[in-house]
């Protein structure tokens, strides 16, 4: 039997187990650096398909780490599998799931497997960043390529991820009595409120496809008195890491001017950012031939569309990478993390497109492995991009 065939013949075999494992995540969601049910259940399924796996990889207690095969090149298969406050809105539990099945269709062939596969789980994609604490501390030593893949509500090859800069904007001010002396108060909502206003103005002048967006979480302490902490946090988008700082750093000329106009004083922080995502093409394009085989064209993504952010970036700009995106949906306004999605991360659709996605990546990290010039390909490219 063709190694192809014997791989998807494997994941085939073990789609009820996985499409339960799955299921389970979903009943079950965590927010990021939470996902000890996730990662309790992944590692126990590793572990009974016959694999050793390392836990807690990193320092980060749910990430886990697991490898196979003999010597060569090394392709890394990457799990997520936190959720959001309103549950899979993301559909993170089809990409572990996804993720499981890869491996185990690929762990059929160990045997024959010219290279090795690094399984690797990753928490805190949203807003966390576990993928580049993994990254920092050496959990991707010897790995030459990493793929994934995320449900969406269309079917591409590649991501256009945006990068991100994410600030925290802390205001002091002085209290008052407002209604008995609020001439002795400085207001630290009124400089939040400038702020937002300013942010919101500068918008008109922003680079296509670039993003911001805001929250306030400390409004103040009591209606009768002028606040004197207020607090809001910022995420800037762009299509490069260098324009997403720009970005930031407006934001926190907006919030400086503010904090002079009411005399507050204003203190800010960078609590996370990820880079914008390289797609591989040459990997990409491998993908999308296995995933037309298996009857679902994966076209690139167009030139422009919306989207979001992931730590997959900062992979990608470390090694040959690639995020597909396939099709669960068919709302048609990418709706990942909105209400309406979650249940379509725990339907028969979600479930057999997780399995045809395992199999698309499985295929794509054995030809990786199996033949020198598919990753030679997926190698020169990725040393002719810019970092941006």
């Amino acid at each position: 039997m063709h190694a192809h065939e014997e791989i998807c013949r494997a994941i085939d075999s073990r789609k009820d187990e996985i499409v339960h494992l799955s299921h389970q995540i979903h009943e079950h969601p965590e927010l990021k650096f939470e996902e000890h049910f996730a990662c309790d259940l992944l590692t126990k399924a590793i572990r009974a398909m016959g694999l050793e796996v390392e836990a807690g990889t990193g320092g980060l207690p749910t990430a886990f780490r697991s490898e196979f095969g003999g010597s060569g090149p090394a392709a890394a298969i990457l799990a997520e599998y936190d959720a959001l406050p309103n549950g899979h809105s993301c559909g993170h539990n089809l990409i572990s799931g996804a993720a499981i099945a890869a491996a185990a269709g690929l762990l059929a062939i160990r045997q024959n497997l010219p290279g090795r596969i690094v399984l690797l789980g990753t928490p805190a994609e949203e807003g966390g960043g576990g993928k580049i604490t993994l990254l920092e501390r050496g959990a991707f030593a010897g790995v030459e390529a990493a793929l994934m893949a995320h449900p969406y509500d269309s079917e591409y090859c590649s991501i256009p991820a945006l990068a991100t800069q994410h600030l925290r904007i802390t205001f002091h001010g002085h209290a008052a009595h407002a209604a008995v002396a609020p001439w002795d108060g400085a207001s630290a909502l009124s400089a939040l409120i400038q702020t937002f206003q300013s942010v919101d103005a500068a918008r008109l002048h922003f680079r296509d496809n670039s993003r911001v967006h805001g929250v306030i979480t400390n409004g103040g302490q009591a209606v009768n008195i002028v606040p004197e902490l207020t607090q809001c946090e910022f995420l800037a988008r762009a299509t490069t890491s260098a324009y997403a700082a720009e970005i930031a750093a407006r934001i926190l000329r907006c919030a400086q001017a503010a904090a002079d106009a009411t005399g507050t004083r204003m203190e800010h922080q960078l609590i996370g950012g990820y880079k914008n995502m390289v797609n591989n093409r040459a990997m990409g394009q491998l993908y999308a031939r296995h995933s037309a085989t298996l009857g679902t064209p994966a076209p690139e993504a167009p030139a422009g569309m919306p989207t979001g952010s992931t730590d997959m970036g900062d992979i990608s700009h470390a090694m040959p990478s690639i995020h597909p995106l396939f099709q669960i949906s068919d709302m048609g306004t990418g709706n990942c993390h909105e209400d309406a999605f979650v249940k379509y991360t725990d339907s028969d659709r979600g479930y057999a497109a997780m399995i045809r996605v395992a199999k698309a990546m499985a295929l794509t990290a054995y030809d990786l492995l199996a033949d020198p010039q598919e990753l030679a390909a997926a190698k020169a490219e990725f040393a002719t991009r810019q970092d941006t």
